[in-house]
């Protein structure tokens, strides 16, 4: 999801990119190489089908290489409660061995994605970089422990390294299993929207647009660190559901279900590192950009798709 845009993105900007992707069944494959489809034509373009894990491939695929962009994951807070193991060996091995490849390529600067979820257990909102980090859930322990193998490569081998905390994405071919996807399908179809809990959870959400821009601006201005990225607001999963319906003119209903473990209360980012380091802040107000991904699911063939 998150990739596919970096790299339209870094090619429009005139860069060569190698994607690489092992196309993991978590969700269908055929949505991520439809997401690379428009791609595949360009010269400027080459797919690397294979796992972060491998080591001859990593160090293959990084010869030449100057900027890498790390969003090989195993995603999924849920997913990470039923296989911790898993999540682990792809979001923390898989992040030490592109370090050891990068280190070994002399590449100029990794910019990791890392996620609001390393913060886990809230003691003051908005979250800034300082705030203390105890995450609730597997996924949230493999983002931080990747986190702290940047820093200590950095440290050791002077390896640039940015980490984006980045703060619930959405936006056009973003992962069926999130929220804004579940409401957005189930509202055009005029289908019930279940929500998980009582609603009261809050979320900051951040258009991938954004999202995009904040890694070019890590590209080119990042010394190194780690930045928060997100909207900058926070919104109730209720009051997101109800403007998902307004955004969609849905007469859908909504019903309620019990919580899922180890997902986080609430999460709010303080943007202010990112604005006076990067020199970026988000342009796209959530209202405008649900209005952008329902028009866009309302126009994609993978509207039916059934997850």
């Amino acid at each position: 999801f998150i990739g596919s845009h970096i790299c339209t993105r870094l090619i429009k900007e005139g860069y060569e990119v190698i994607c690489l992707d092992n196309f993991d069944p978590y969700y269908d494959p055929g949505i991520k190489r439809k997401n690379i489809e428009s791609l595949l034509k360009d010269k400027k373009f080459k797919l690397v089908e294979g796992d972060i894990r491998d080591e001859g491939l990593l160090q293959d695929a990084l010869k030449g290489v100057d900027y890498v962009f790390h969003y090989a994951a195993q995603a999924g807070v849920r997913a990470s409660v039923q296989n911790p193991l898993k999540t682990h060996e792809v979001n923390a091995t898989g992040t030490l061995q592109i370090l050891r490849a990068c280190v070994k390529s002399n590449v100029k600067n990794l910019i990791n994605a890392s996620s609001s979820s390393v913060y886990g257990k809230v003691e003051y909102l908005p979250l800034d970089e300082r705030h203390p980090t105890v995450p609730v859930s597997p996924y949230g322990v493999s983002k931080l422990l990747a986190e702290h193998y940047c820093r200590v490569f950095s440290e050791i081998f002077g390896l640039k390294v940015n980490s984006l905390r980045l703060f619930t994405v959405y936006g056009p071919r973003m992962r069926p299993d999130l929220a804004i996807s579940i409401f957005t399908r189930a509202a055009l179809k005029n289908d019930t929207i279940v929500i998980f809990g009582d609603g009261t959870k809050t979320r900051d959400f951040t258009c991938v647009d954004d999202v995009v821009e904040a890694n070019l601006s890590a590209m080119e201005k990042a010394n190194g660190g780690v930045f928060n990225i997100g909207g900058g607001n926070r919104i109730s999963v209720e009051e997101l559901a109800q403007l998902v319906i307004r955004v969609t003119g849905s007469s859908s209903k909504v019903v309620y279900s019990e919580s899922q473990q180890a997902d986080v209360e609430h999460t709010w980012a303080n943007i202010e590192k990112a604005r006076n380091d990067l020199g970026w802040e988000p342009k796209t107000k959530l209202l405008q950009g649900l209005e952008r991904y329902a028009d866009w699911v309302g126009k994609s063939e993978l509207a039916d798709v059934e997850y």
